[in-house]
């Protein structure tokens, strides 16, 4: 992302709607590292502010279930993005799909994905700490039958957004529920 671009984004923007979405999925360096995503939180930085200068919108992936990451490694991202206005959130979870690094890494046994029940709970703690004001795009995310190797209940992504909600309803919480908790 430079200047030219968003420039250019920023020239659409008047005869439709622009959304910038940045492949965030984590704030950790050594996650982002360990992943191979290729860039820095620091280089999301850089992009979102000159979405910003522009008035681009932004949407901000992440991916819940990466390898290293703790619980409270992802509440500081659900906090982070929050402190730093994105306008939006996609929610991904950590899959395998054939053909990918990963579907190796799974093959051997060397990467633990989450059960449906753990991916519901962290997506309701990230929820909580998510300020109220950023668009939910998505709660969770999957490949094609074809391409998909695992878990296996990510395909029922209807079923996972149902227990999504009804965790948050016996919770009695909301987004951004525990957003201005120290």
């Amino acid at each position: 992302m430079n200047a030219e671009n968003a420039r250019l984004l920023a020239g659409y923007m008047k005869h439709r709607e622009v959304w910038l979405e940045l492949g965030l999925q984590s704030i950790h360096d050594k996650t982002l590292e360990i992943i191979r995503r290729g860039h820095t939180f620091g280089d999301f930085l850089t992009a979102l502010a000159l979405a910003k200068r522009f008035g681009i919108p932004v949407s901000a992936h992440v991916i819940l279930g990466l390898p290293h990451e703790t619980r409270d490694d992802m509440i500081r991202t659900a906090r982070t993005i929050s402190n730093l206005k994105v306008d939006a959130v996609k929610i991904h979870l950590l899959h395998v799909l054939k053909g990918s690094p990963l579907e190796r890494l799974h093959e051997e046994q060397r990467v633990k994905l989450l059960t449906r029940e753990e991916y519901i709970e962290i997506v309701c703690d990230f929820l909580e700490n998510l300020a109220p004001g950023i668009i939910v795009q998505r709660l969770t995310g999957e490949g094609t039958r074809s391409n998909h190797i695992a878990p296996e209940w990510a395909l029922d992504k209807m079923g996972t957004i149902a227990g999504i909600k009804e965790t948050l309803k016996k919770r009695g919480t909301v987004q951004g529920y525990r957003f201005n908790d120290k």
